[in-house]
């Protein structure tokens, strides 16, 4: 078999960072920048917003501090027919979900603050492929970012869409086979209501390991890490809790899955530089808010992690007695030991049975 070279892409010269501007200044040209990402002009202020789409000034108010946008000057013309329409579709989805303050706030930050970090995630890509290509230094490279983002914005604005869309099917789909087959008189009540694999895997001495690293070789460590990480835990069949610096927290729906997951983010892995890390996970209950995952078993399975030696998996003895019906992992009890918080733990070896 015969492997195929990639074609190659044709090198394309960085534009003068004015190519795309009118001749009028910088001012008129961030302008139309701005115009270009938001689909239109700043024509309208407070005013005109509350008499175009009939909300009232409190929920106008708390819809733009929730998104993490709030108006600070009430005069100014800094809302376009875009912000028209989504004010009141967002009005009519309240009113007929009948949606509480509660669940208005919780679903419009979770819009902004899941858009907020994507725009930056988004950007910094562009920065940073900048820098590379063209050898630009961090200033000329967000220039020239400056200059190119806004060409992308229906792309990007219709890929959300597209992964948003499949996400929600993933996620009602493992709702709908979750719920088919649970008694609801299973979760007592005080209990959290899900149950899951939660664990955490982090670099082992991060802080030692990224002393005196530049701001591109420490990005491009972090991201090593993140994205083998979502790597393994997605193709396993887990799903990312979130990242947090130098660790990342996931979840799986079954035990096994838990255990391949910790298995495989624990491995070696063959790269330029290894990455140690160090894995612990716990089965048990969690609630799920706001995009994250809360409760005892999420701080046990912390705690459990801290006591892992690098390459390795610890779970507590009620995950281990779940695994040891499986003959295709090993279990070995390891010194108990005390943990703030939490009293002693005994801490259990998870590794892959010997089949040679």
């Amino acid at each position: 078999m015969t492997s195929k070279t990639p074609q190659e892409t044709p090198e394309v010269p960085l534009p003068p960072a004015s190519a795309d501007l009118p001749d009028d200044g910088p001012r008129d040209a961030a302008g139309r920048i701005d115009e270009l990402i938001l689909g239109g002009p700043r024509r309208y202020d407070f005013d005109d917003l509350l008499a175009a789409t009939g909300a009232s000034a409190e929920f106008v108010e708390d819809y733009w501090r929730w998104l993490g946008l709030p108006v600070s000057d009430h005069h100014e013309a800094r809302f376009t027919a875009a912000d028209v329409e989504s004010l009141r579709e967002i009005r009519d989805l309240i009113e007929l979900g009948q949606l509480d303050e509660q669940a208005q706030m919780t679903l419009v930050r979770s819009l902004g603050h899941t858009a907020d970090r994507l725009a930056l995630w988004q950007v910094e890509a562009f920065v940073e492929h900048l820098s590379r290509r063209f050898g630009l230094d961090d200033v000329a490279a967000r220039q020239a970012t400056l200059d190119r983002v806004p060409r992308f914005v229906d792309v990007l604005a219709r890929q959300l869409d597209h992964a948003w869309r499949r996400q929600l099917a993933a996620l009602m789909g493992r709702f709908a086979t979750e719920l088919r087959d649970v008694d609801g008189s299973e979760v007592s009540r005080g209990q959290l209501p899900l149950r899951r694999a939660v664990g955490f895997a982090d670099i082992v001495s991060f802080t030692k390991r990224t002393a005196g690293l530049g701001s591109q070789e420490l990005s491009e460590y972090v991201q090593a890490f993140e994205s083998r990480a979502r790597d393994v835990i997605v193709e396993a069949g887990g799903r990312v809790v979130k990242t947090i610096g130098d660790a990342v927290l996931f979840v799986a729906d079954d035990v096994v899955t838990g255990a391949e997951v910790a298995l495989g983010l624990a491995a070696p892995h063959a790269s330029a530089e290894e990455i140690p890390v160090r894995v612990g996970f716990v089965w048990g209950r969690v609630l799920s808010r706001f995009g994250d995952v809360f409760g005892p078993d999420v701080n046990l399975a912390s705690r459990i992690t801290e006591l892992a030696e690098p390459s390795t998996v610890l779970v507590d003895p009620p995950t281990a007695a779940l695994l040891a019906s499986s003959a295709r992992y090993a279990l070995t009890a390891q010194t108990p030991q005390s943990v703030q918080g939490l009293g002693e733990i005994q801490p259990v070896r998870l590794q892959r049975a010997y089949t040679g």
